[in-house]
């Protein structure tokens, strides 16, 4: 096996600590040739898709990257803004404030995004770390409910990055934190915030990206984790069952997927009568395709359609400083037991000093 070139050690060099930040990617341009790039590799991961590999690679090839970039673009399009994607603006925008916030609380701590799927690659920024001397690192899913679909596949990509590295750094990973009381409690601040400035609607829809049924038969804890997290949010916001529903959207191919359905809860809510509803995603820390286009144009235009008369998106946690906050509460719980102060400068000449006199060359 062929090792990815390691940078020259330097003895006595400082052990640095860094977090990772991943999220699931974007494309680099709204256009149809970017969004074929991005969609080959998204939909080529066989934990996105788990059919069998020589089947899916006609139909991905043969049919979906032939039609859907076009469609894709046009979406992308109408949410684009001059800083690119939303999703890329947002992580970054997080990845910076989580730096800032453990700088502030004198952590000595490299904070950097990367993308599962596009640009900048976790390889990329692992080999970034490698570079510049880090020697553990933390990473953090952008993805508080964890899901093969998801958070394994960011596992999954640090593992083969693993497999061509010789000195691997310790690596340490955040599963989930659907039910973390910070996270919770940063969750029902936007929705106090919402309702102080625009009311309280009759019904608050929590809306989650949807996965195949068939994970969940499977053992794949996301259900469980999303009912749990919606119950904690109706709780913390002193919600009844009647005054909120939980439900799954994004549904793609002709599989049964997790319900009940968005889109179509949201067209019977109003059929039903129900005039105002607000409406949060609760599983997506930034906003993306899925809450601007999806959410705010497409399940809003449905739901108005159909007879409702307000329609009430409440934004994700952004870069909001409260789930800042919690998101370093979080890192720091997980990086227990390493040493986030500056380094020594005095110890580790001595160090180096040591090295050299038993023969090290560096």
């Amino acid at each position: 096996m062929a090792f990815n070139t390691e940078p020259s050690f330097q003895h006595g060099q400082a052990a640095r600590t860094a977090i990772l930040y991943c999220n699931l990617g974007t494309p680099s341009a709204p256009t149809a040739p970017a969004l074929r790039t991005y969609l080959a590799e998204f939909l080529g991961d066989s934990r996105v898709v788990e059919i069998p590999k020589p089947i899916w690679w006609l139909i991905l090839h043969g049919i979906i990257l032939r039609v859907r970039p076009a469609k894709s673009a046009a979406k992308y399009a109408s949410i684009w803004t001059e800083g690119g994607s939303p999703l890329k603006v947002f992580t970054e925008q997080q990845a910076q404030s989580l730096g800032t916030e453990l700088q502030s609380r004198d952590h000595k701590v490299t904070v950097r995004y990367a993308m599962r799927y596009g640009q900048p690659s976790i390889p990329e920024q692992l080999n970034a770390f490698k570079a510049e001397g880090v020697q553990r690192v933390l990473i953090v899913p952008a993805y508080p409910q964890y899901s093969g679909t998801t958070t394994a596949s960011v596992f999954d990509a640090v593992y083969r990055w693993g497999l061509k590295t010789r000195l691997i750094p310790e690596l340490r990973f955040v599963n989930h934190y659907h039910d973390d009381a910070r996270y919770i409690a940063a969750l029902a601040q936007t929705v106090r915030e919402h309702w102080a400035t625009h009311g309280q609607a009759e019904q608050l829809v929590m809306s989650f990206h949807g996965v195949p049924e068939r994970t969940l038969q499977l053992g794949d804890p996301y259900h469980c984790e999303c009912m749990k997290t919606g119950r904690l949010l109706a709780e913390a916001l002193g919600l009844t069952k009647d005054q909120y529903k939980l439900t799954f959207q994004s549904r793609f191919g002709k599989a049964k997927w997790l319900e009940p359905y968005t889109e179509p809860t949201l067209i019977a809510m109003a059929q039903q009568g129900v005039k105002r509803v607000d409406v949060i995603c609760p599983g997506f820390t930034g906003d993306c395709l899925e809450t601007l286009e999806e959410i705010q144009q497409e399940a809003q235009e449905a739901f108005l359609h159909a007879g409702g008369e307000s329609f009430n998106y409440i934004p994700c946690l952004n870069n909001n400083p409260q789930w800042v906050q919690a998101l370093a509460d979080i890192s720091l719980d997980h990086m227990q037991g390493w040493d986030l102060s500056a380094p020594n400068a005095a110890a580790l000449a001595t160090s180096r000093e040591r090295a050299l006199a038993h023969g090290a060359q560096n």
